[in-house]
């Protein structure tokens, strides 16, 4: 037993009369003991259920980010040859997925990939406590593993492509050993709202996170004040996402250089307002997704043309939203996204076999 861990844990799970909050270094030593699992089991599910009671703070958020950043992979800068160019946007969404909404998130990508920004997404398998279908899921469906690939190959298909993903199992092993906890509690611990705050990517990059509870995105300002974090966009999106809703109006922060603007755009004045598009049938959602990039109108491509033209816009590649939605559109009809989607399963299936010749 760790007895360093426990007297953490005393500090945050004596009650509301005698807990305090952790310092910054507290919080990253907790964090490590855990990843490390030099704390035990019992010691692990009784500060994750404790820490959620108590509400994190900034400074432990920090902290936790500061074990992520030591202990984590990290994938290093894209090469300044690439073709993909422009500062990256890093997409952070829930791990646990989406149950309710189809999501447009690969769409998106494909979009700004075509656009020469470069994205890098993170994320695991199923997990607690939504077990929605997860973005490595989704690629899957639609002709692209990334989940063999080593963070050096993941690197490589970042250089080629554009695109960079980090996968848990694969990459984080030590944050994927904590998911089991995750289900025995039964809640979203503190590591849920981490997630949506790390940036697994050395290079310039603006972090992209979305959230439900408007809380998330307080804690975010202060988190990402005390690391150093300037450049950042909140989004309340689909299911904690980084979708844009169409059914209401998004609610966007939007922080630059540490100066922090507040965005209310409302579908209607676009053109895009209109019901969120239901998840439906898991297994048909990559064809569904296909027929988007294909260019077929529906419902589910305004969503995709709403968030695309949105992220060009933030990403640099058009100077309004205005701007940025014709490109979307222009991206998506020109078939210049579904091309990027081919290349990029060529170019992980070609890692893939070099991964598969190396172990023969």
């Amino acid at each position: 037993m760790s007895n360093e861990f426990r007297e953490l844990l005393k500090h945050v799970g004596s009650g509301s009369h005698t807990s305090r909050a952790l310092t910054r270094a507290e919080a990253a030593a907790a964090t490590r003991m855990m990843l490390t699992q030099t704390a035990t089991p019992a010691q692990i599910g009784a500060f994750m259920i404790a820490h959620r009671i108590k509400r994190p703070t900034a400074e432990e958020l920090a902290g936790t980010l500061d074990a992520y950043a030591a202990l984590g992979p990290t994938l290093p800068a894209i090469a300044p040859d690439s073709a993909y160019s422009r500062r990256a946007l890093v997409l952070s969404c829930p791990y646990d997925g989406r149950s309710r909404t189809a999501p447009v998130t690969p769409v998106t990508a494909l979009v700004l990939l075509a656009a020469g920004i470069p994205v890098v997404l993170h994320g695991g398998d199923r997990m607690p406590t939504k077990e929605g279908i997860p973005l490595i899921e989704l690629w899957r469906q639609l002709g692209v593993d990334l989940s063999p690939h080593s963070l050096e190959q993941a690197h490589t298909l970042l250089n080629r492509t554009g695109l960079g993903f980090v996968y848990l199992p694969q990459h984080f092993p030590a944050a994927h050993g904590l998911v089991p906890y995750r289900d025995q509690i039964g809640k979203r611990p503190p590591f849920a709202t981490v997630e949506l705050m790390w940036s697994p990517y050395a290079g310039p990059h603006t972090l992209v996170m979305g959230f439900v509870h408007p809380p998330t995105e307080e804690f975010a300002k202060g988190t990402f004040g005390l690391r150093g974090q300037t450049d950042w966009i909140s989004v309340k999106g689909l299911e904690g996402s980084c979708d844009l809703a169409r059914g209401r109006t998004a609610i966007v922060g939007v922080s630059h250089q540490g100066c922090f603007e507040r965005l209310l755009l409302h579908p209607r004045d676009y053109g895009f307002e209109g019901d969120d598009v239901e998840l439906g049938d898991e297994a048909s959602l990559g064809d569904r997704l296909l027929d988007v990039l294909a260019g077929q109108p529906s419902a589910l491509q305004k969503t995709a043309l709403w968030n695309a033209g949105f992220y060009l816009w933030q990403g640099g590649a058009a100077a309004s939203l205005e701007a940025g939605l014709a490109q979307a559109e222009e991206l998506l009809v020109t078939g210049k996204a579904l091309a990027q989607l081919e290349t990029l399963r060529q170019q992980a299936a070609l890692l893939s076999q070099t991964l598969t010749y190396s172990h023969s």
